[in-house]
């Protein structure tokens, strides 16, 4: 079984959300179950589509949840009878962090098989956090061409900002301590479809 967290790092090696470190889910305050995970996802459908009335989407999601949850906003879209293309991105060497991870990354393969150049370009990420993933992810997306837009949908909002950066669309806000650690586990990779809280204290 994957691991159902993402680590990122931030610059004091805050260990908030992992990211394929080989830990099975483990306990925690529940916060979401499969029905709440599903309307959350729905509501980011929505907020999308409304902002996007017309013409195909674009979407890159971060590996791995982040792209779980980009495959599962297109159903929802494709339901919808809208047009939607999926890339994925691997934001590993584009972090600013790399010195402080204790063990070497495992990269993930990036795929965008459509043009960024010019294009309206939805980042997709499960959990955001200090901002550091995101800033990596933008970096990361710019090597493929200059998007006329970059805006960024997340499933978990979880506040703690290091950087200033905002979702435009977001599924549900937590508010969290530095030290807690917010669990995200899909069917596709966990075997369940849970978020929870893990307190830090």
């Amino acid at each position: 079984m994957l691991p159902c967290m993402r680590i990122e790092y931030s610059n004091s090696q805050d260990l908030s959300n992992s990211h394929d470190q080989g830990s099975e889910c483990p306990g925690g305050q529940s916060l979401l179950g499969e029905d709440d995970i599903s309307n959350k996802l729905r509501r980011l459908a929505a907020q999308i589509a409304e902002m996007h009335p017309e013409g195909h989407l674009y979407f890159v999601g971060i590996h791995t949840r982040g792209v779980t949850v980009a495959e599962r906003v297109k159903a929802i879209l494709l339901e919808m009878g809208r047009e939607v293309h999926i890339g994925t991105l691997d934001i590993s060497f584009y972090r600013d962090d790399l010195d402080h991870k204790v063990t070497n990354p495992t990269v993930q393969a990036s795929e965008i098989p459509f043009e960024i150049e010019g294009s309206r370009i939805v980042i997709f990420d499960d959990v955001l956090y200090t901002g550091r993933t995101i800033r990596s992810a933008i970096e990361g997306v710019s090597k493929y061409g200059r998007p006329s837009k970059v805006e960024l949908a997340v499933l978990i909002d979880r506040g703690n900002r290091e950087l200033p950066i905002q979702p435009d669309y977001v599924g549900h806000v937590i508010e969290t301590e530095r030290l807690d650690r917010v669990k995200v586990c899909f069917k596709e990779h966990d075997g369940e479809d849970s978020i929870s809280l893990i307190s830090g204290t």
